[in-house]
């Protein structure tokens, strides 16, 4: 199966469990993989044939910003759930959602979440 990759995209959105976090959105970053098949938009060289990566990044950025869920394992799986739902050519979306800025003695802490199309 074919695959198109956004990594590193910024967001921000309202997270985290304690007052403080609750105050301000926070920059989160994600790393997505969705599978799908691209061999027509290979063939025909038509953008109508393939998923539209900028609507993609845009959605989630979005999604990101209007969510306010306290963890971030809980916004990812949302976030997955509503790419599923959203564009349908997708058979498998991977994401990784990172929170870079969260603990001082830690570059990174993230959460990665798989899912497949049900239907």
């Amino acid at each position: 199966m074919d695959k198109i990759h956004i990594e590193g995209l910024e967001v921000l959105a309202l997270i985290g469990v304690y007052d403080w976090e609750r105050k301000h959105q926070q920059r989160l970053i994600v790393d997505v993989e969705l599978t799908a098949d691209l061999s027509m938009a290979a063939q025909t060289d038509d953008v109508e044939k393939t998923l539209n990566y900028a609507e993609i990044a845009q959605g989630v950025s979005d999604f990101a910003a209007e969510s306010q869920f306290k963890l971030i394992e809980a916004l990812a799986s949302h976030m997955v759930d509503w790419l599923l739902q959203t564009f349908p050519m997708l058979k498998t979306v991977r994401l990784k959602l990172s929170k870079p800025d969260i603990l001082a003695n830690a570059k990174n802490v993230a959460v990665e979440f798989t899912k497949e199309q049900t239907f």
